[in-house]
Formats: C-alpha cells, sequence, structure tokens
C-alpha cells in the first residue's frame, strides 16, 4: 500500500476509537499499534504526528501519546482586512498587479480525496520512483568526506560537468562554467524570468503552455503573450510578428514534448527560432524538462537548442526531479555570457545554494549502475500507459479527441466530446471519482477550444488507467452533449 494512504487510514482509525479513551488517558503503545494495524513503525509516527497537528492527542517523549482536551472555543482572530488595501495597492509606475495566482499549479500538487484516481499530476507514482537506488544514493552522500559542509554557490563542479554533457551533447558544447545548479526545475525557470524581463515587461510563450510558467511571469510582474502552436512547435511566422509588435525581449518554449500538447519542435523550425530571436535581440528560454521522459519507440532525440547556438542566446533548464522524484529539487541552468552571472546572483540573494547533501545524492545517483535500467524502465511503462490511455478513450469515449499521440512526456492533451467546456469535463469527472487538468489554466488569452489534460504518470498502474476511462464513460453517457455536469 501507498505510505501515504497507509498513514491517512491509520490516522482515521485511531481518530475513530479516541472517545474510548478519557482525557488524558494513555493510548497504546507505538509498538502495539504496529502489530495491532499490521504497518510500519514509521506510519504509526507519522499518524500520531497528524493525530498532535490536529490536538487530538499529546505526545510526552519518554512517556507515550496522550488524549488532549478538547479545545473548547477557537482562538480570537483579529481583524486582518486592512491587508486588502496593503496588498492591492501599486507603487508608482507599477503596472501591473501584484496579485499570485497559482491555481494552475496547485491544480496538480493538491493530493485528491480517497477514492479518486489521479489524471491530474505531474510526477511520477512511487512504484515508478527509484526509491531504492535514491536511498542508496542519500546514504552514500551522507558519508563522503565534507558531505554536510558549505558547497560552492554554483553547485558541485562534479555536478555542474554531468549536467554540461547531458545539455550539451556529444559536441562538448557546453562546459562546467557554463553551468549553475538549482533548487529544480521550477526554481531554475523563476530565476530565468526574473533574470531577463524587468517588471511590465511582456514574455512570449507557446499557447498552451505549463501554467506554472504563467504564474512565474505574473507573479514578477511581466506579461505573458501567447504564440500559438501547431503539429511541428511554435509557429515562426506568428513567433516573429510577436516579437515585432510587442518589443519582448524573451521567449520561453519546450522544444521537447512540450507540455500539455506533447508537441516536438521539427527540425526545419529549431533554426528559425533561433534566428528569429537573434534578429530580436532575444533570449530564448529552452524548458528541457522531459528529455529524460522519451518513450521507449521514441527514437533518436533532437539535440537540445543549447547544443547549437554559439551566441549565447539560449538559456537552457533541466532537472533531475520529474524522473525521480517530487522532492529530489535538483536542476540546472547553462547560459553562455553576463546573462550567467546575473543568473548566478538572483540564486545567492534568494537562497545562496543549493543543500550539498542533496546535490551529492544526485551526483551518487546518476553516476550508479541503477541510473540507465531505472531510464530504460521508465521510458518502456510510460509508453505502455500512453497506449493503454489512449486506447481506452478511443474505445469507451469516441467522441473525445485526441490530436497528437506525443513520444515522450507523460500527458495526452484531448478535447471533449460535444460542445461542453472544460470546466465541466472536469466536475463531472471528479464527481464521478477522476481527477483530471481542465485546460483552460494552460492558456494565458482565450483559448481556441476546451481541452483538458489527462496524465498517466501518478496512477498506481495501467488497470487505473482503465477504470478511469470506464468512470468517465459513466459520467458523460445519457446526458445531452455539452450537458457533462
Amino acid at each position: 500500500m501507498h505510505e501515504r494512504n497507509s498513514v491517512a487510514e491509520l490516522a482515521e482509525s485511531l481518530r475513530s476509537e479516541l472517545d474510548r479513551y478519557p482525557v488524558g488517558g494513555k493510548l497504546p503503545s507505538s509498538r502495539a499499534l504496529v502489530e495491532r494495524y499490521r504497518v510500519s513503525p514509521v506510519t504509526v509516527s507519522r499518524s500520531l504526528a497528524q493525530l498532535a497537528a490536529e490536538g487530538l492527542v499529546v505526545t510526552r517523549p519518554g512517556a507515550g501519546v496522550y488524549r488532549a482536551r478538547p479545545r473548547t472555543s477557537d482562538p480570537e482572530r483579529g481583524d486582518t482586512s486592512w491587508q486588502e488595501v496593503a496588498l492591492s495597492a501599486e507603487g508608482v509606475g507599477e503596472v501591473v498587479p501584484r496579485s499570485v495566482d497559482a491555481s494552475g499549479v496547485l491544480a496538480s500538487l493538491a493530493a485528491s480525496p480517497t477514492g479518486v484516481i489521479e489524471l491530474n499530476g505531474g510526477y511520477l507514482h512511487p512504484s515508478l520512483q527509484p526509491e531504492r537506488a535514491m536511498a542508496a544514493a542519500l546514504a552514500r552522500a551522507g558519508r563522503r568526506p565534507g558531505a554536510w559542509g558549505r558547497p560552492p554557490v554554483e553547485g558541485l563542479p562534479e555536478l555542474r560537468d554531468w549536467f554540461a554533457r547531458e545539455i550539451g551533447g556529444a559536441a562538448g558544447a557546453l562546459g562546467a562554467a557554463d553551468v549553475l545548479i538549482t533548487a529544480g526545475g521550477q526554481s531554475a525557470l523563476t530565476a530565468a524570468v526574473r533574470a531577463l524581463a524587468p517588471p511590465g515587461a511582456p514574455i512570449l510563450v507557446e499557447s498552451p503552455t505549463y501554467p506554472g510558467l504563467l504564474s512565474i511571469a505574473r507573479a514578477s510582474g511581466c506579461r505573458p503573450v501567447p504564440v500559438p502552436m501547431d503539429a511541428d512547435g511554435v509557429r515562426p511566422e506568428l513567433l516573429a510578428a510577436a516579437f515585432e509588435a510587442t518589443g519582448a525581449r524573451v521567449f520561453v518554449c519546450q522544444p521537447l514534448f512540450q507540455n500539455p500538447t506533447g508537441v516536438v519542435l521539427s527540425a526545419a523550425r529549431r533554426s528559425e527560432v533561433l534566428r528569429i530571436a537573434r534578429a530580436a535581440g532575444a533570449f530564448v528560454v529552452e524548458d528541457d524538462y522531459a528529455r529524460s521522459l522519451a518513450h521507449e519507440d521514441a527514437g533518436p532525440l533532437p539535440p537540445t537548442l543549447a547544443a547549437e547556438d554559439t551566441d549565447g542566446v539560449v538559456v537552457h533548464l533541466r532537472s533531475l526531479t520529474k524522473v525521480t522524484s517530487p522532492s529530489l529539487r535538483v536542476g540546472a541552468l547553462a547560459a553562455r555570457g553576463p546573462v550567467l552571472d546575473r543568473l548566478r546572483a538572483i540564486q545567492v540573494v534568494d537562497s545562496f545554494f543549493v543543500p550539498r547533501p542533496l546535490q551529492e545524492a544526485a551526483l551518487e545517483l546518476v553516476g550508479s549502475p541503477a541510473w540507465p535500467r531505472h531510464l530504460r524502465a521508465v521510458a518502456a511503462e510510460l509508453r505502455h500507459r500512453r497506449d493503454v490511455l489512449a486506447g481506452a478513450l478511443r474505445r469507451e469515449l469516441p467522441g473525445v479527441e485526441l490530436p497528437h499521440l506525443p513520444s515522450g512526456s507523460y500527458q495526452l492533451w484531448v478535447r471533449p466530446g460535444g460542445s461542453g467546456d472544460d470546466a465541466t469535463f472536469a466536475a463531472a469527472a471528479l464527481r464521478a471519482g477522476v481527477a483530471v487538468a481542465p485546460g483552460r489554466p494552460y492558456f494565458c488569452a482565450e483559448p481556441p477550444a476546451p481541452y483538458v489534460r489527462l496524465s498517466f504518470a501518478g496512477v498506481s498502474g495501467p488497470g487505473d488507467l482503465v477504470e478511469a476511462v470506464q468512470r468517465l464513460r459513466g459520467a458523460t453517457e445519457d446526458r445531452p452533449a455539452g450537458k457533462l455536469g
């Protein structure tokens, strides 16, 4: 059983039995709970910690766990209405509101209720994560001399060199001096946006695009401007027109297995994108989030845009998080020229550096024999899950349109059948026990049509994908078109 579910279930069982004990009464020992419920000591300790956080029990070190005295009233709350004025007030010359909308990001991070099949996640299911290899890597890293000391602000030289080889390719287009270690991809993307675009500036983005990017841009006071895509990626003529119309100096893109469409930027357009950006005096931020998530049938992958760029146009970012674990937040930024100094300065001001034990563990992991085995296993499983989900959709929901079958990453970008919108479809799905991601947050302007993103990486197995589609069929059948609610 998944550890998170075990903790929740044990906590619920203990919560329901608290009335058996008087206030101040002692609960059974942790050893007794382990034997009674057939769970691990870690599950017991986490469940008791959850009850303690809820104020239901009190833990006394060395003595045990006791039922807490019920709270007689809620704590007195002051008047915080003044904050509405303080948070909404704009400074002199400020043109972009300072409110932060993280709803698009939270949709893929929030835990769904028990029994709901999660097709809205953004990470591998624990069964697909290299948990043993990560644990072994962390144990070895912790024993390294100096592992708990302060690392260089740019990151460990050996880890920077590994990322440089991964990003620069066989031609050796990048060196360790061109790389900065970051706390995952989101941190790298935030640093890139802040480094390249001042508040109020326009930022060109693919349409649709990753909601986390739109949140970063708006939180930084920038204005995201959409550039439409087709089956070959971003459309160069519209990219050039957008640069000319807005005066933007930044274009953020995902050339490989774009999120959410799964599209790969065609070979012909790669050089066009670089040429157009260079002519505009602009940077291209290459978010290469899914290179390690290529499917078994993907074939040879194109090199990074950074490997083909000699003039410092491309700022490249990469992360280990997606293909390992949400908590292995280690990534990298690669750039040439003065922009790297600015990126380094931003990271130092924000967080000083990425913790050394985490960097050491990442270095141990990618250098171990388990690493290539893990990548092969993920490639095979993601391909299988993609085919299972796509087949189930075509069989059970023929009205749903699947414009593109990706050969990498972990999602399908589909159009609901009928004339209903994405929010209605998502609400009906949730009532049927399936969490999906509505497409609206992926657009920074009006979407051309309703879309829904279905992720196949976060479920326990292919059987859950078939069950999810069957539930969706039950939620949508026998209803008039466009009346999914």
